[in-house]
């Protein structure tokens, strides 16, 4: 399995250790615990087996039963409970251990979460992180591999969150657990053990709705996040020996995204594609192509262009057909390099 890894400056602070994307995940709960009181984990398994991919893992030992909480397993329960929790004060965290199961809870973040400080004028707030470990290339079949961010970004109301790096997921997670609105904040499965980096261990945040130019380039901007992200840059790698410079940006937050980086990056390069983890048609992509389009038309020197797996229902268990499922550094590449070509 690749690992990918964000080199630290030659000379990191000593506070800076390299960790990986679920060790950082971890810090970020045990910080927001001990700095607020009012924060509970609620999960399938997420107390002293420390969770099925140990997220939580010495939280349970450290905050006790009544801030670490094994639930049934039900995702309506799950969500429905953080609902009245927020209400009542809390800030709850619930897991939903795979986002294949999150549509069992979709009438509390939908109905309730999101629509609660619209529906009261501003009264009510609803203060909630939801974890949600999502995505494919772990052999999880097509009810443990699926990405479902698209569904909420169409929810005003709701922030969505999907890290790449090490850094962001824990930065991020800090900054949900600090707002007033109700976060889905997506773990790619793939990305927990693969994706290192250099983390500051002293108190930082990431801002929501803020993406990040990963890479400057002048001849196509890639828009990307979680694991398309690393092989867009794989993708970007590979082109640079063939004098193709390529722009890529980690969106980072999903909803809402950082139209105002994008939109500068395409005045630049004057060509995008768009590189996302879900079903072609009305994905992440779509929304961003749609957008660039309409506000960026101009600088634009040939169609906006989207990289994803096919509308099939979910990535198949079969290996042969996994690994053609979801793009592949050299997919992502001959899409850029036809666009350039354009």
């Amino acid at each position: 399995m690749k690992t990918f890894e964000t080199q630290p400056p030659a000379a990191a602070p000593a506070d800076v250790k390299t960790i990986n994307m679920i060790e950082a995940i971890t810090q970020a709960l045990h910080e927001e615990m001990e700095r607020d009181p009012r924060i509970f984990l609620i999960g399938e398994d997420i107390a002293s087996y420390g969770g099925v991919f140990k997220a939580t893992k010495g939280l349970y030992e450290k905050f006790g039963p009544m801030r670490v909480i094994d639930s049934p397993i039900s995702e309506n329960f799950l969500v429905q409970g953080a609902v009245g929790a927020a209400l009542a004060g809390l800030i709850p965290s619930p897991e939903i251990q795979f986002d294949d199961f999150i549509s069992l809870a979709v009438d509390g973040i939908v109905e309730h979460a999101a629509k609660m400080r619209y529906r009261s004028g501003g009264m009510w707030t609803c203060p909630m992180v939801i974890r949600c470990c999502c995505g494919g290339a772990v052999g999880g079949g097509i009810y443990h591999s699926q990405f479902n961010a698209s569904w909420f970004m169409h929810s005003p109301g709701l922030v969505v969150v999907a890290p790449s790096t090490p850094y962001d997921a824990k930065g991020l997670l800090k900054s949900a657990f600090r707002g007033q609105n109700p976060v889905l904040y997506y773990e790619h499965k793939r990305l927990y053990r693969t994706s290192k980096g250099p983390v500051p261990t002293h108190d930082y945040t990431v801002p929501l709705g803020k993406a990040n130019v990963v890479r400057q380039g002048r001849h196509a901007t890639v828009i990307s996040y979680a694991l398309m992200l690393h092989r867009s840059l794989e993708a970007a790698e590979k082109l640079a020996a063939e004098g193709i410079e390529v722009e890529v940006i980690d969106l980072r937050t999903l909803a809402p995204y950082d139209k105002e980086t994008i939109l500068e990056s395409v005045h630049k390069t004057s060509r995008a594609l768009c590189v996302y983890e879900s079903s072609r048609t009305m994905g992440v992509g779509a929304e961003i192509a749609a957008m660039i389009a309409e506000e960026g038309f101009s600088d634009l020197d040939a169609p906006v262009r989207r990289v994803s797996p096919p509308d099939a229902p979910q990535e198949p268990f079969a290996p042969v057909l996994a690994d053609n499922y979801l793009p592949d550094a050299n997919r992502i590449a001959q899409a850029i390099r036809e666009t350039v070509a354009y």
